[in-house]
């Protein structure tokens, strides 16, 4: 194994990293009722603070972004308050954590809010059921409004002054994997004719002004995102998205965030009008600090870097079932196999 997946990287030149492999953002699902964080939770983030970065499970923005049960938020005091007692734990041990801030758009449910609409681009209804609520079928939402949207900007911008609040070094704006932002930036889930919808610079806007209100609130430094060029969870691919990413990540290269983050849980997949992986896609096209995911290992995680492919990669299921991750690849120690029962415990 290469030894520069262990030496110290400068992210963005603000963040000082002991290493470049990142904990990936794992839903879990393991707050309280009230979306606060649960001392398991602390204990858990706790434990793998010698990755690079922890990137926090998603974390909704406000109580209409809901769209599973018992994910946390960081729209109320009591889960900011929560969330200290997480970020103080993982500091202690010497960490560092993002927090993901997350709106699920049409995937979310009135089940969970108690409300009536769900708001997304269009009025394009999700298929099936809800993960973990099997009984509840997903409902046609409301296409959002102008004013909808002006306010859903604002309140991604709060819930970034809330994670810097309760202890985060930063926050990754989950923009990725079928849920509201990425929702914008797909045809298949974006069929609005105003100026956020119809040609590329349109369907990426609301990207665009929830990273740029972020950013002005809490600085670039602290701010990164996570998107999916390839269409995959949630929805259909469509050759004309290609030329959205596009305009987009010409956009975001002329930005200062601490990094990017493709979305995909697996790199292996690949999209045609991407022209194959969806990460060597956006490499070609994003030149500045790059996170690969999907499906890694320490040895090829750190090919990966050797190659240029990225410049950190996130590894995910197996932090879940290896607390102890970092130390074990850097022991050359047998990893405890991931399986899909880990899921319902925190360890």
């Amino acid at each position: 194994m290469s030894d520069i997946l262990f030496q110290p990287y400068r992210l963005n030149k603000a963040l000082e990293l002991n290493n470049r492999i990142l904990m990936a953002p794992l839903t879990r699902c393991m707050a309280d009722d009230n979306l606060v964080p649960t001392d398991d939770m602390v204990a858990y983030y706790a434990r793998r603070a010698d990755a690079g970065l922890i990137i926090s499970e998603a974390t909704i923005i406000r109580p209409d972004g809901q769209g599973y049960p018992n994910t946390p938020g960081l729209f109320t005091d009591a889960q900011i308050q929560g969330w200290k007692k997480v970020t103080a734990a993982v500091h202690r041990a010497g960490g560092k954590i993002f927090a993901q801030l997350w709106h699920t758009g049409r995937v979310a449910h009135p089940y969970f809010f108690g409300g009536e609409d769900v708001l997304a681009p269009s009025a394009e209804k999700v298929e099936g059921t809800v993960p973990r609520r099997r009984e509840l079928t997903y409902v046609t939402p409301k296409p959002a409004t102008l004013d909808d949207i002006q306010q859903l900007v604002q309140d991604y911008a709060q819930a970034a002054a809330n994670a810097i609040e309760a202890g985060f070094d930063g926050v990754e704006i989950h923009g990725a994997n079928g849920y509201l932002i990425d929702q914008f930036l797909h045809h298949d889930s974006n069929k609005r004719s105003d100026e956020y919808g119809g040609s590329p610079e349109n369907m990426s806007r609301f990207a665009l002004e929830v990273t740029d209100a972020i950013a002005a609130s809490i600085g670039w430094e602290k701010t990164a995102l996570r998107i999916s060029p390839g269409a995959y969870f949630n929805m259909q691919g469509d050759a004309r998205d290609r030329q959205v990413f596009d305009y987009l990540l010409n956009e975001l290269q002329n930005r200062d965030l601490a990094y990017l983050h493709i979305g995909i849980f697996d790199d292996s997949m690949e999209f045609d009008y991407l022209g194959g992986r969806a990460s060597q896609y956006v490499r070609s096209r994003y030149h500045k600090t790059l996170v690969g995911v999907g499906g890694f290992t320490a040895d090829s995680a750190s090919q990966a870097i050797d190659a240029g492919e990225f410049d950190l990669v996130a590894i995910g299921r197996p932090f879940i079932a290896n607390p102890d991750y970092i130390s074990k690849v850097r022991n050359q120690q047998d990893l405890v196999t991931y399986t899909d029962d880990m899921l319902a415990t925190l360890v």
